[in-house]
């Protein structure tokens, strides 16, 4: 069984990425998809009307980090039990400071080349501890752009192997999927850890608060310097 997370910033094309390789891998492997997101997702149908297996988690109030570490080890059982033979997550990815990637399993971020040249070092650890960068969008852009966005990339994480990626065409989605036949096996996720700590906190608001003010703010609370 082999788990690959994929992470990236919203709209930043992960489903449409992950339609288009799993099109040339389904002959081979038999996939399955997990969605997390936050409020709703339509995602979900798209993989059904392709004929992949498909569970979709919904964090509410939840951080999806969170949420997806305290279910991803019962996806994979899930998918164990399914048969399949390779399970892919896609994670909601909303501020740029998730952490959705495990230890010696294979790492995806998807970034947009549209998202501003500076946009890869805004990103967190699902762009700096992945192990595959996914460049979406470039093909609207100039060639002088491109290399510029895959320069910037390899500046946040030199060791990612960068993959131009078209959603719609597909063009990309090869190269991309020797990777995932390439990826790790793993049958439990017991005792395995996070590449990067998540995103930390544990106050009022968490809580449930609503009230502002400094007699309402408990826990773990950071002040700007002013």
């Amino acid at each position: 069984m082999k788990l690959i997370t994929v992470s990236g910033p919203p709209s930043s094309g992960k489903t449409s990425v992950i339609l288009r390789t799993v099109e040339l891998i389904q002959k081979t492997y038999r996939v399955g998809v997990v969605k997390f997101d936050c409020l709703s997702t339509f995602d979900g149908e798209l993989y059904e009307k392709q004929g992949i297996p498909v569970r979709v988690g919904l964090s509410g109030g939840l951080c999806p980090d969170h949420f997806f570490i305290s279910n991803i080890s019962d996806c994979l059982d899930w998918a164990i039990r399914e048969g399949l033979d390779l399970l892919i997550s896609e994670s909601a990815g909303l501020c740029n400071r998730c952490s959705p990637h495990i230890r010696d399993l294979t790492a995806v971020c998807v970034i947009d080349n549209l998202s501003g040249v500076n946009t890869p070092h805004k990103i967190g650890p699902m762009l700096k501890f992945a192990d595959i960068v996914v460049v979406t969008k470039g093909d609207i852009v100039s060639q002088a752009e491109r290399e510029v966005f895959a320069f910037k990339v390899r500046q946040s994480n030199p060791r990612a192997r960068i993959v131009f990626l078209n959603g719609i065409s597909g063009q990309g989605a090869f190269d991309l999927a020797k990777l995932f036949a390439d990826a790790p096996d793993t049958d439990t996720l017991e005792q395995k850890h996070l590449r990067f700590t998540m995103p930390a906190a544990l106050c009022s608001y968490c809580m449930g608060q609503t009230r502002i003010g400094e007699q309402y703010q408990m826990g773990n609370v950071k002040k700007m310097k002013l």
